[in-house]
This record gives C-alpha cells, sequence and structure tokens, in this order.
C-alpha cells in the first residue's frame, strides 16, 4: 500500500499538470490572432503642408544596405557647390584613375568646392573588394553598400548616392550623376551651367531628356517586362550617362523611391519618381549620351560625351587645359 509521502508527491504533480494545461488551453499566445481582438491603431494625421504627403506609409523599398565603405565627413568643413556621383565598378580602377587625375580633380577651381565620390556594391570577387578598400584608403572617395554591384543594381547605385547626398552633404548646391566612360566639360558645367554666383535652384533636374516606351523585346538590354510596367510610355527622363539637379531633389527622389516599387532601368526609374514629385526635367543639349569625335571647338560646347577611355580622357583634357587661349 503506497505510504501518505506518495501520494502527496503525486497529487501534487497532477496540480502542476493540471495548472500547467490551463494555462495553455485558456490563455492564447500572442501570435494566434484567430480569435483576438487586435486593437487599431489610429492613423496619424497627414500635415497637408508636408513634402511628402502624398506618399504611402508603407516601404515598398526600404533601401536598408549598410555601408562597407563610406566618406561620412567629406562635406563637414564646407558644403561644396557640386557633388560628382560617378558609377563605376570594381575593375574599373584605370577609369577612376583617369578621372581623379582630369576633370574630376576637386583642387581644378580653387574659388569652387567640389567633392567626387565614386559609388560601388559588392562584389562577388573577395579580391576585388580589397583592392577597392586599398585604393579608398589612399584616395578617400569612394562610398560602397553591401548590395551585389552589378547591372540590374544600378539603380540601387543611384539610390545609394541620393541617400548619401541626403545625409552626409545636404547643405550641397548641385549634384552631377554620371559614369565612368564619360567626359565632363566642367568648366561649361559650372561656369556656364550652373553659376555659382547666381541663386542657387530648388527642384531642378537637367540633363538629355528622353521620351520614349518600353522595349518588350527580351533580347533586348533595355527589355521591360509588362508585368513589371505595363504603360506604353515612360514618363520623360534623362540619359544615366550625366544628368545635373539641385540638391535638395536628391532627399526628395530617395524618400520616393522607398515607396516606389524599383525597375532595373536607373535612368527611368529616376524619371518615375521625378513624375511622383511633380519635377520635370529640362532639356540640355550639351549633355550628350553618346561618342562624339574630338574637336576642341566641339568639346568645349559641351557638357558630357560617352563612350570615353581612360587613354581619350587625359588626351582631351590635357589639350584643352593646355589651349584656353586659342578662339574658336
Amino acid at each position: 500500500m503506497p505510504s501518505k509521502v506518495s501520494c502527496l508527491y503525486l497529487l501534487t504533480v497532477v496540480c502542476w499538470a493540471s495548472a500547467l494545461w490551463y494555462l495553455s488551453v485558456s490563455r492564447p499566445s500572442t501570435s494566434y490572432v484567430g480569435q483576438l481582438t487586435i486593437p487599431i491603431r489610429k492613423t496619424p494625421k497627414v500635415d497637408k503642408n508636408a513634402t511628402f504627403s502624398n506618399i504611402r506609409t508603407r516601404s515598398l523599398n526600404p533601401h536598408d544596405f549598410g555601408y562597407l565603405i563610406n566618406e561620412a565627413k567629406k562635406c563637414e568643413t564646407e558644403p561644396p557647390f557640386l557633388v560628382i556621383l560617378i558609377s563605376t565598378t570594381h575593375k574599373e580602377f584605370d577609369a577612376r584613375q583617369a578621372i581623379r587625375e582630369t576633370w574630376g580633380d576637386e583642387s581644378t577651381f580653387p574659388d569652387v568646392r567640389v567633392v567626387t565620390l565614386f559609388l560601388l556594391g559588392r562584389s562577388t570577387d573577395t579580391v576585388l573588394n580589397q583592392m577597392v578598400e586599398q585604393e579608398s584608403q589612399i584616395f578617400h572617395d569612394i562610398v560602397v553598400e553591401d548590395f551585389i554591384d552589378s547591372y540590374h543594381n544600378l539603380t540601387l547605385k543611384t539610390l545609394m548616392g541620393m541617400r548619401w547626398v541626403a545625409t552626409f552633404c545636404s547643405k550641397a548646391q548641385y549634384v552631377l550623376k554620371t559614369d565612368s566612360d564619360i567626359f565632363v566639360n566642367m568648366e561649361n558645367l559650372i561656369y556656364n551651367l550652373l553659376k555659382p554666383t547666381t541663386k542657387p535652384r530648388r527642384r531642378y533636374f537637367t540633363g538629355y531628356v528622353i521620351n520614349g516606351g518600353p522595349i518588350r523585346d527580351m533580347r533586348s538590354k533595355w527589355y521591360m517586362p509588362r508585368d513589371l510596367y505595363p504603360e506604353s510610355k515612360y514618363p520623360p527622363f534623362c540619359s544615366g550617362t550625366g544628368y545635373v539637379f539641385s540638391a535638395d531633389v536628391a532627399e526628395l527622389i530617395y524618400k520616393t523611391s522607398l515607396h516606389t516599387r524599383l525597375l532595373h532601368l536607373e535612368d527611368v526609374y529616376v524619371g518615375v519618381c521625378l513624375r511622383k514629385l511633380g519635377i520635370h526635367p529640362f532639356q540640355n543639349s550639351g549633355f550628350n549620351h553618346w561618342k562624339m569625335a574630338y574637336s576642341l571647338c566641339r568639346y568645349r560646347r559641351v557638357v558630357t560625351v560617352h563612350q570615353i577611355s581612360p587613354e581619350e580622357m587625359h588626351r582631351i583634357w590635357n589639350d584643352m587645359t593646355s589651349k584656353k587661349h586659342l578662339k574658336c
């Protein structure tokens, strides 16, 4: 016959088991919402004068990539007149160096402060990442975010540049976004187009404006699936080879992108964001998105020229700077 101690122990175990069972069935976890009444959050009142009052609250593209390399203090001492954002890839060291030694040299115009930055994602090649890291330690003009560097991620690269300007250089006056195979006539850009002595523009965007529609041929480099962009026309957009905008637009585009479905065609996507913002890009014939045979007089009239090799960049720059006294 069991002892009184054994019976008491058995009764205690049964009571604990019953209590645990009761708690488990009578108090559902917070993750179960089938029969629960969830309190509804009150939607905050939207300020009608707020810049982004027409933007949805749910973020489609949070752009939560961390910086692998950053130059956060680049604009601390003095806000620049012009920030140059150059989209590049890891293997294009020669192009970056040619730009540093020619039109991208920050010290070319002593009366105008210019900041030059090269934009990259993360390479799948560890050695290339290490080489860019070493390059950054020497020149301090590279920004890298933690997304894969690829053609289809060019939009992310441009948004990274917009985010950087909005975060670390918001008091700049203008921004030039361009590519590493572009020659830029800086004198024409700064003194004839942007004019440092005049009042800075706001909500300003200019370049070579394209009015076109999506290409549905899957074999094309610029193929756009109908389910990604169903409209038959793109909004006006500036060729991604080079465009200029007032620095306030950087933050506007970046914040708009958080609520705008991503497109892999970077320049088209920026155009979509501009349409949402009600900003119309201005046509400027000085921005060329094609190759132009070199002529001193012709290149004096342009702002950008496409498909220029590092060797050509040096030749053009040296010729233009050494022959300033010649008239066309």
